[in-house]
């Protein structure tokens, strides 16, 4: 794209010799910048870089390359810009496929003011999503969750939110040049999503010059991956709990964006630092428990101050021994290894500085707020069901943010099996003297009693449940009452890992019998459980979540796919990457929408 849509020669490099301007909108924006960062743009000869809708200059001799979502709002401002005559030429790239009336508002518009020559070429760059890392992207759709789960949304909203993931996943698979057999379980947002999908694929194989020739560049296997799709109400616990892994903690409690994030420097002041795969110890360490991510540093600051010391000796520095002149040749050459070496060790030493502050920071906030207690009673609570009540209510009652304490009592009603009325009413005591806003924990509990009501009710009354049920909770329940079963995972794999390898390996297994199958390339009528090479072994999986994903799972799934031998690859994917504190937040949107709890009483006189 930066290379004006020429294929880029032999060194990766665009031709830098023409010199360009790049505008953009917020949302492309968010593409790029975990992508490139300025230094090179500049090799791809980006001189001057602005988003599409601020104010800016003429710059006449010189190409721009747009990279925007194809809207109503930015064509406006295309047209706007060639009619102004603000650059020599136009360079169009949309995110996604522009539609039939918009392009022919951009043609009429460029006629109308005689700067139609100006716009040089248009394209469908199918670019809708943001990648994060090698193996982990996001859709960057905001509050899925609660439009997904909202009692109140009608079908044509449902079916809006559903086209627009729709939309991105078709990017992603036009991007891999893919078409994955798809599986999901069957019901609500998941399966709406992969039935729409495997449409979509089904009428964009149909022309000639479709985006998915064979062989597409996935590890250019033979075999074609699985697209594994499911829904948040699949295993919620996930998206609430504290992880006390390094990269899962980073976003957590320091709010990782983009690759990005800033915390306290150890002399005051903000620090900004970058965490993608340009930084060794992140891709080593990401899933390493904190502790042991604390011991490596250290590690690794002892090795670099021996090195640095070996340098020293051998140049007769400090602690070594003196330069007498005589061995001329021999101390030239180490003096050149020396000199040779400092690059290497100056971009050690920053690397080692960089991760020593974040720990820092991060070792603050865990023990302030006793978030390695956290994460092991969570842990615990998942694994055995259950946990004492003198131990549920002083974790409620000891350190930790509201959120913490919040986040807490709802993993305690999802792991238990049966709600002890009066405990629950313990723990939700407990957190008005806190102050916490329940709206969260009681959408949680109510969707709770739902399931058990169904799971005692007999069929007649069951019927009726449902019906009641799906009137005020919208799409999701057909999901949530799938039962417990998938809101506890045994022993602590996630449920969505384990459910990921079983649909990997294609072996009859009673936890995924029951998905669905869609072949996009297959004829429509034999879609379905039909022919047997739909069911695997897979190399290679994509894996879906529906309405908010995290590091936790990201993690979890990269663990499996080392762990097969050989090892197969695993793409993570979401509509959005969500801290803890993020989703419960939507939980509790979804509570008041449902007018249950909401703000703590104020305190009497």
């Amino acid at each position: 794209m930066l290379n004006l849509n020429q294929p880029v020669n032999a060194t990766g490099m665009a031709n830098e010799e023409v010199y360009k301007i790049l505008i953009y909108d917020k949302f492309c924006q968010n593409i790029l910048s975990p992508l490139i960062h300025v230094k090179d743009l500049r090799k791809h000869g980006v001189t001057l870089y602005f988003l599409i809708d601020k104010d800016r200059k003429p710059v006449h001799d010189v190409p721009a390359v747009y990279f925007v979502q194809p809207s109503q709002a930015n064509i406006q401002r295309i047209v706007a810009d060639s009619t102004r005559s603000l650059y020599d030429s136009f360079h169009l790239n949309f995110s996604s496929s522009i539609p039939r009336p918009l392009l022919e508002d951009l043609a009429s518009g460029a006629l109308n003011s005689d700067s139609i020559h100006r716009i040089l070429k248009v394209h469908d760059q199918y670019l809708e999503f943001v990648t994060l890392e090698e193996n982990l992207f996001s859709l960057a759709q905001k509050s899925s969750y609660v439009q997904l789960n909202d009692p109140s949304a009608g079908d044509r909203e449902i079916e809006e939110i559903i086209e627009k993931i729709v939309g991105g996943l078709f990017c992603v698979l036009a991007t891999l040049a893919v078409v994955p057999i798809i599986r999901c379980p069957r019901g609500g947002p998941a399966e709406m999503v992969a039935s729409a999908l495997d449409q979509r694929l089904r009428d964009h194989l149909l022309s000639k010059n479709n985006l998915f020739t064979e062989g597409g560049n996935f590890i250019s296997s033979f075999q074609r991956p699985v697209l594994c799709i499911f829904d948040r109400n699949f295993e919620l616990s996930v998206g609430i709990q504290h992880d006390f892994r390094y990269q899962p903690l980073v976003h957590d409690v320091l709010g990782l964006k983009l690759n990005r994030l800033s915390v306290q420097g150890e002399k005051g002041g903000m620090k900004s630092y970058e965490l993608d795969s340009s930084d060794p110890f992140w891709l080593a360490n990401g899933s390493q428990l904190f502790p042991q991510v604390a011991m490596e540093i250290e590690n690794q600051l002892n090795r670099y101050k021996r090195d640095v010391d070996e340098v020293n000796k051998r140049t007769g520095g400090t602690d070594g021994t003196e330069f007498d002149g005589t061995d001329l040749i021999g101390n030239t050459k180490h003096l050149m290894n020396a000199v040779n070496s400092l690059p290497e060790l100056t971009e050690r030493k920053q690397v080692i500085d960089k991760h020593t502050n974040i720990a820092t920071v991060l070792l603050g906030e865990i023990k302030e707020r006793s978030l390695d207690s956290y994460a092991t009673k969570e842990d615990d609570m998942m694994v055995r069901g259950s946990i004492d009540r003198s131990d549920l209510l002083s974790v409620l009652r000891g350190k930790g943010s509201k959120m913490d304490k919040l986040r807490f009592a709802i993993i305690y009603l999802i792991s238990t099996e049966s709600i002890n009325q009066e405990e629950v009413e313990a723990v939700e005591a407990a957190l008005r003297d806190s102050e916490v806003d329940t709206s969260a924990f009681q959408y949680v509990k109510k969707i709770k009693s739902l399931n058990v009501s169904l799971a005692s009710a007999n069929s007649a009354s069951r019927s009726n449940i449902v019906d009641w049920a799906e009137r005020i909770y919208g799409q999701s329940l057909s999901v949530v009452t799938a039962g417990m079963k998938n809101l506890l995972s045994n022993e602590r794999q996630l449920a969505l890992t384990r459910t990921v390898e079983a649909l990997m390996e294609g072996k009859p297994n009673p936890e995924v019998d029951s998905f669905l199958v869609f072949d996009p390339r297959a004829p429509k009528s034999s879609s379905g459980m039909g022919s047997s090479h739909l069911k695997g072994p897979f190399k290679e999986a994509i894996v879906f979540m529906i309405g908010g994903g995290n590091y936790m799972e990201y993690g979890s799934l990269q663990e499996l796919a080392q762990r097969q031998q050989p090892i197969k690859h695993v793409v993570y994917g979401t509509t959005e990457i969500l801290t803890g504190a993020e989703f419960v937040e939507q939980l509790a949107l979804l509570g008041q929408k449902m007018g249950l709890g909401g703000a703590p009483a104020a305190p009497t006189q």
